[in-house]
This record gives C-alpha cells, structure tokens and sequence, in this order.
C-alpha cells in the first residue's frame, strides 16, 4: 500500500506532466518567425569536424577511421581519388596520381602541408545515393565509404572549417553536432523529407517510362546487386552494379528525379503545355499528392513561403551554368499537384529569391517575412562539391543571417542554417537506427535566434525532421506521418527521442 505522501508526489507528477506541454506551447509562441537556410551535401565532420567542444573527428572510434574494402577487410592505403580532387577548369589541378597512397584516414583537403586548397576550390563531385549510402554506413559502422563510391579517397576529406564566416556564427549561437540528414542518399530525397517527411512514389513504373530506373537489390532491401564485371576491390576502381535505379523495387522514387512542371531539368513534350515537363521522359516524376507542412500551415492560416534563388530568372530566360547553376530537383514544392502551375498555392507560397537571393534580402529587410519561411540558394551559392565551392556559399549564408540579426523580425525569430545531406563524405558519427528511410548521415545544424543558447553545442540527438517538428508543435498543426513513422521506428530500437531544436533555445520572456 502507498503511503499518503507518496500519492500526493505521484499526483503532483501527474499534474506537472500534464501541464508540461502547455507551459512549452506558451514559450513557443515567443517565435513568430521560422527560418530554414538550406545548404549543400556536406558532412559534419568534413566541415565542422575540428569544431572546439563538438563530437568531431579527434573522437572517432579507430573502427570508423579505417576504411574497409568490399571484402570486408581494412585497406592497406586510400585508393586515388579517381579523376583528381579538384574539378573541371580548376588550374593548377590536383590530378589522380597526386592522390595514390594517401594513408588510410581520413586527410585534410586545406593542409598546409598536404595538397594545401583553399576554400574557394571547387573539388569533384562525390556519389550521393540511397543505396550506396546505407552501403558505406555499414550498419553504423561507418567503415565502408572508400568501398562503395566512385570517388575513391575523396569521401575522407575534410576541410579545418575555422576561417569559414558560418564558423563564426556556429560559435556565436548554437551548433547542433548530433544532427542527422532526414533520408539515406541524395538532394533530390532529403529535399523531399524538408517539406513532406515522406518518399515520392511512381506508381506502376513497371509499366512506365521509368521502367528501366527501377533498381535491382539484394533481398536485404539494403544492397545493390553487383554487377559480374564489378571490381573486388576498391583499389581497382569503383563498384558496379546490375541496376543502380532512382526508384525502389517498389516504386517509391529515392534518386533524383525531375519535377513535373517547369523549371525542370525536363523540357516540355513536343508540342505540350509549355508549363509541364516531358511525362514521357524516364526521369519526370508524376505529380505527388501527400500532403506537405506547407499544406498544414495553409491549413491553420500560418503565412509561410518557399524562397528560391534565381526562381524567375531561370523561369524567363533559361538556366546556366556556372551562375546560377538552378538546380531544378532542389525545389522539392515543385513536385506536388497542389501547387501546380496556374493554381493560386503555387502563385502565392513559391517565391522568388532573386539573383544572389536579393529579392529574399529585401524581404528580410523589410521586415515582410512569413511566419515559416525556407531559403534555397541559387547552385553556384549552395557549397556542393563539384560546381560550387565552400567559400561563395558560407559568404552568402553568413550575409544572410546579417541581415536576419538586424530584420524587424529579429527580435521573435529562429533561423536554423543546416544542409540537406553529406554529399557522400565520411562521418564517424553512426546515424540513429529508425525506419526505412532513415535517418542518414550526421550534417551541419547551426540554430540562430535572439533566443539561442549562446556559445552552446547541443548533443541532442536531432535530424532534418525535428525542424518539422519545432514547426508542428509551435503552430500546433496535425503530425505528418512520416515524422509519426519515424519516431515510432526509432522508439522500437531503443534510441532516445529525436529533439525539437528546443533544447538549442532558452525561452524566457526576458529576451
């Protein structure tokens, strides 16, 4: 039999438990602003991995330094970075045979006594994919990135990160070091966990266009089958497989595929509506129909707008390469029926970021900012490697939040700057077991606000949905299920509870 104090203690916690969401619903709502900077296909570790007081590389477990090959056995020396480290036109160049026997660690790209690249280089482009991707995870094992990419050493590089001006601003607010990318693999996917917590789907693609996309895996629903002529080793060259696709055996599309609508990196079918793309071509995805944040918040009246840099410019006059290199499969809105072209959604909630995001600036500026707003930067301006470099992009973002610090909106605002995915480079961190989709790989996430903890590093573990989820809770809009899946996979594997960015934040009235 309990004892009377012991009831009242047990009723009492009753009580504060039930008032607990309340009392945080109230501290929410000292945000009026959300801001979401989305950058570019870069690891933790790669970029804040010497960060003072984070969980960076010096903590890495030796298991996850050495890299094993295919068969299962560590390497005796990094293979070359296939194709050279740098990219094209970048003189003088760092070739392949400058990059044989890089020891079996992971290596800084920027050292001084090493290949000495500054943050303006632009290095190749790294494979990003779905399968690959939980292929070089290895289980959490983080062993196998050198084994399954087509780069070869290049996944291991990393970058000292000090003299970047987000650095500054990571020092100066909160810097997340267990953030997870929301999805296993690519842009094109974890783009679409940003706004919809959910994987596209092409139904009957086995009777599609798409047909040949569809990839041939192994019956662990994990690995790509390998192809007869695929080199044993990671020192000959890169895997092949039988059907490295963009959509799974059951249809949902995990690689990048093309918006239905313009901008699309499909044009229009010969002789078709100007304001769609080719459904005929393999690549065009159809219309999605799950319902996005953007849905819930237009549901419950919550202003809120997707920003793309160069939006209008490449709508009106084409894009081009290098400025301002749009990439068409970064606008995950673009997808969806809802705000096809022609309807009042898309009029409204797709917004113009401007060349430079100069029309973005003048919003901020001006004070006229939605309650939820996304930024996408324009490509040249976003830090994926192999057509943008760190230095442009961790210039602009920084420019941004300057001019986010001194907006009329400032003093009620969070801004979370993160990126959508690793780009396929190393990070020792293993990501938390959940479901199907992921999470992936540990990236960048800086939360800035008047209301951040100052000089803080949040090891809470967090991934790109738990933006979703600040969303969610502080605008009380229905869960995306999506985020409900998650979070019920990650509580069956006994991983702690992916956080809120509330733990970042210190929310008093005072501020």
């Amino acid at each position: 039999m309990r004892t009377k104090s012991a009831m009242v203690i047990c009723a009492l916690s009753v009580f504060i438990a039930t008032l607990a969401p309340a009392l945080a619903a109230d501290n929410l709502k000292l945000i009026d602003t959300v801001v979401v900077i989305y950058g570019e296909n870069r690891s933790f570790d790669n970029l804040y991995g010497n960060f003072p007081g984070a969980n960076g590389v010096a903590k890495a477990p030796q298991s996850a330094r050495i890299q094993r090959d295919r068969n299962g056995k560590p390497l005796r020396e990094l293979p070359p970075i296939w194709e050279g480290l740098t990219g094209k036109g970048v003189t003088p160049p760092v070739t392949q045979a400058q990059t044989e026997h890089l020891p079996n660690r992971p290596f800084r790209a920027d050292d001084p006594k090493g290949f000495n690249l500054g943050y303006g280089t632009l290095t190749r482009d790294l494979w990003h994919r779905f399968y690959q991707h939980q292929m070089q995870i290895d289980g959490g094992r983080n062993d196998k990135f050198v084994a399954y990419a087509d780069s070869g050493a290049l996944v291991m590089s990393l970058w000292d990160g000090s003299k970047m001006a987000t650095w500054k601003v990571a020092q100066k607010y909160a810097l997340a070091d267990n953030f997870f990318m929301g999805a296993f693999g690519g842009s094109f996917f974890n783009h679409q966990w940003l706004v919809c917590a959910c994987a596209p789907t092409y139904p009957n693609a086995d009777k599609s266009p798409a047909k040949p996309s569809i990839a041939v895996v192994e019956a662990d629903g994990v690995t790509l089958k390998a192809a007869a002529n695929s080199p044993k080793s990671a020192m000959d060259g890169p895997p092949k497989f039988v059907g490295d696709g963009n959509l799974t055996p059951d249809f949902y599309a995990v690689n990048t595929m093309q918006p239905p609508y313009q901008p699309s990196g499909n044009e229009p079918a010969k002789d078709g509506d100007k304001a769609l793309a080719d459904p005929a071509k393999p690549t065009t995805l159809p219309p999605q129909t799950e319902p996005t944040i953007g849905d819930l918040l237009t549901l419950k009246h919550v202003s809120w707008a997707w920003y793309s840099g160069a939006w209008l410019d490449v709508l009106a006059h084409g894009n081009k390469t290098p400025v301002p290199n749009f990439q068409y499969h970064h606008q995950p809105l673009n997808y969806y029926a809802n705000f096809a072209p022609g309807t009042a959604a898309r009029a409204e909630h797709l917004r113009d970021g401007g060349l430079a995001g100069v029309e973005f600036i003048k919003a901020i500026d001006a004070g006229t900012l939605p309650q939820v707003t996304f930024y996408k930067p324009q490509g040249d301006l976003n830090e994926h490697s192999g057509y943008a470099d760190i230095e442009a992009g961790d210039a602009h973002i920084a420019d941004v939040i300057a001019h986010l610090e001194k907006s009329p909106q400032w003093p009620h605002m969070l801004v979370v700057v993160t990126y959508d995915e690793n780009g396929g480079l190393w990070d020792h961190v293993a990501p938390p077991k959940g479901d199907r989709w992921g999470p992936g790989s540990r990236i960048p996430a800086i939360i800035v606000s008047p209301y951040a903890r100052r000089a803080f590093i949040d090891h809470t573990p967090m991934d790109t949905t738990s933006i979703l989820r600040f969303i969610t809770r502080r605008f009380e809009l229905p869960t995306l299920h999506g985020i409900t899946v998650r979070d019920s996979a990650i509580a069956a594997h006994k991983q702690k509870p992916l956080g809120v960015l509330t733990s970042a934040l210190d929310l008093k009235e005072s501020k």
